[in-house]
């Protein structure tokens, strides 16, 4: 049940027994923004664009999402179906006080951000996604050989134990590899590069054939930035997105890897801006 507004500051969500890590910073009174996080980071991706935030008269909640934060970390992968990540999501803007928030999210968060937007539009004041098309764009996308040899991880994850032993093991060169700057490697290897942190951020692979929650068509306005070098999303799927949104739509393409919160926070947060305020 929503709240009043909250001007104290939310450092913590307790939602079905969990306690999810938020970080709640800029101005107490100003526009509420909710950024979620992908895989396999946590919400310090989004320190550098949320000082850019602030500095505009945003508001930010960044949580770490199911999986990452220590105190939400359920067994077993029925536990991270989309229903349960949507779930989440509006726990988190009931907690904030407000009635709509503008809703923002990177990889595995952008794919609950539209998800979220499409099935619950009454609480989502904008969307703005990075890096990940719409999941039904995404759907296919997958039927062309480009997607399929981007996203063979995907089919790998499903099995078990394996998959966290070696993320685990491979955890820098695999991600610096396709582009995150090393220091951020370094952080995010720091808190999750070992199989038993990794098991609930990969279940949410593993998850998402069980999941029940439809990729509908999005009604809010909408801006979704993509990297061309990407190289897990491809450009079929960015392209074929604006089809799945009836509410104003703007396409932003950057020279940039996957990575876009980290290696380009000035872009993204004019992109978030620009959709706020306008």
């Amino acid at each position: 049940m929503m709240g009043p507004m909250r001007t104290e500051r939310l450092t913590a969500l307790r939602h079905q027994g969990l306690t999810f890590d938020v970080t709640d910073g800029g101005p107490p009174e100003g526009t509420p923004v909710v950024l979620l996080h992908g895989f396999p980071v946590d919400r310090s991706s989004w320190d550098a664009v949320s000082a850019r935030l602030h500095t505009a008269g945003l508001r930010t909640f960044a949580p770490d999402q199911r999986g990452y934060s220590p105190g939400a970390r359920p067994q077993g992968a029925a536990a991270y179906r989309l229903e349960h990540l949507v779930g989440d999501v509006l726990a988190l803007i009931d907690a904030t006080g407000h009635e709509r928030v503008h809703l923002v999210g990177h990889d595995w968060g952008g794919a609950v951000a539209w998800l979220t937007a499409g099935n619950h539009p009454a609480r989502i004041a904008s969307l703005t996604v990075l890096s990940t098309p719409h999941p039904a764009a995404l759907s296919r996308a997958a039927r062309t050989f480009d997607q399929l040899r981007r996203s063979w991880y995907v089919a790998a994850f499903q099995v078990p134990v394996v998959p966290e032993q070696v993320v685990a093991a491979a955890f820098r060169s695999l991600f610096v590899g396709s582009g995150l700057p090393l220091e951020h490697a370094d952080r995010y290897a720091a808190r999750l590069a070992r199989p038993d942190a990794l098991r609930g951020p990969i279940n949410w692979y593993r998850a998402v054939r069980s999941s029940h929650v439809p990729a509908r068509r999005v009604t809010v306005p909408t801006t979704y930035v993509w990297g061309s070098r990407d190289v897990a999303l491809g450009r079929r799927a960015a392209e074929l997105t604006g089809e799945h949104v009836t509410g104003r739509y703007a396409f932003v393409e950057l020279d940039a890897s996957h990575w876009l919160p980290e290696t380009e926070p000035d872009a993204c947060a004019e992109a978030i801006i620009r959709r706020v305020v306008g």
